[in-house]
């Protein structure tokens, strides 16, 4: 694959014109956004799918990858508790079915079903089956998480069900502050939030940091985005 493009002109107008292009063929497309943690990953697609379906009837859905996070009680099982949100405390190959069947029935000629897609509720911290319904008329699904562009194990089917892959950079100060924000946001104290990001956080983004050249788009961290409405 080629590097990544990249450039601080980049604009949030820019990435809308090249969403509205990966639909071709009245097939649904779906769009990746990678980054660390704390990246800013959610945010844009967030903002992302808000402009987009503000162009009339709502076309494009949001999908995150955190509703295959496995559930604390089987990461107990497993003894990953410690571990939670690096790539073996996710069903990969779960997510990477789900990307297919969202391709796969869509398109000319089908009626489609809603597909459902499982969310994540940030203050219980659990995966929630069943949360995110995908409509038929969804042509564009916008999907985020950290280990998109990862090799390894199941991961590897993820890749080829997207049509393109943005990845998120930010300051690693800024990223850092972010993330122990957030933390205590959902209910660590301070130190443990330092802790978490310090360790089990850090280490993760460094396996994401690795993946940057499998990207098509590198997004700067100097992108601004409309605020949130």
């Amino acid at each position: 694959m080629e590097h990544p493009f990249t450039s601080p002109a980049l604009t949030f107008d820019d990435l809308l014109g090249r969403a509205r292009k990966l639909v071709r063929d009245d097939r649904r497309a779906v769009l990746g956004v990678a980054g660390s943690p704390g990246a800013g990953k959610t945010t844009l697609a967030e903002r992302l799918v808000r402009a987009l379906n503000g162009d009339g009837a709502p076309w494009v859905a949001h999908v995150p990858m955190d509703g295959f996070h496995l559930a604390d009680v089987e990461l107990e099982r497993l003894g990953l508790r410690d571990r939670k949100g690096a790539p073996e405390t996710f069903d990969a190959a779960g997510y990477a079915a789900l990307l297919r069947r969202l391709r796969e029935e869509a398109g000319e000629g089908r009626e489609g079903e809603i597909v459902y897609a499982p969310g994540f509720e940030r203050v219980l911290e659990q995966p929630i089956g069943g949360a995110i319904p995908v409509l038929p008329s969804a042509r564009l699904v916008v999907t985020e998480g950290n280990y998109l562009l990862l090799a390894e194990g199941s991961w590897a089917r993820v890749r080829s069900q997207l049509d393109e892959v943005w990845f998120c950079e930010l300051d690693e100060g800024e990223r850092v502050r972010r993330l122990v924000a957030r933390h205590e946001e959902f209910g660590k104290d301070h130190d443990t939030a330092v802790a978490w990001v310090r360790g089990t956080d850090q280490r993760n983004a460094d396996l994401v940091a690795a993946t940057r050249d499998r990207a098509d788009l590198v997004l700067p961290g100097s992108l601004r985005y409309p605020a949130a409405g």
